[in-house]
């Protein structure tokens, strides 16, 4: 199952995070703040941002890139997929659980 890495600025973070659970896009999404150094139109930039990991199926990952590049204010967005090989199964069950038309 992956987990999508996703970075924001702190602005809108707590809104994409919110909206990807409340639509049951992803199961849990963590916020970590962060500081990234990075290169655009040519120019280094240092912009405070907060890092999103948010939990999703196999099934469900379209759906949330979707959601992310509709809610992101960037143009560009950092959206990268992350496959677990090994995860705890009561985990896996639970956030199969979460996302999509399951209640769990």
């Amino acid at each position: 199952m992956p987990t999508a890495y996703i970075t924001a600025p702190p602005e809108a973070a707590a809104d994409i995070a919110e909206t990807l659970v409340e639509e049951r896009l992803a199961a849990c999404v963590n916020r970590l703040g962060c500081h990234s150094t990075y290169r655009w139109e040519g120019e280094v930039h240092e912009e405070p941002e907060v890092v999103l990991l948010a939990k999703t199926t196999t099934e469900g990952y379209d759906d949330l890139r979707e959601r992310v590049l509709a809610l992101h204010p960037h143009d560009v967005p950092c959206i990268e997929r992350f496959d677990e090989d090994d995860v705890l199964d009561a985990f896996a069950d639970w956030r199969a659980g979460a996302v999509g038309d399951n209640r769990g």
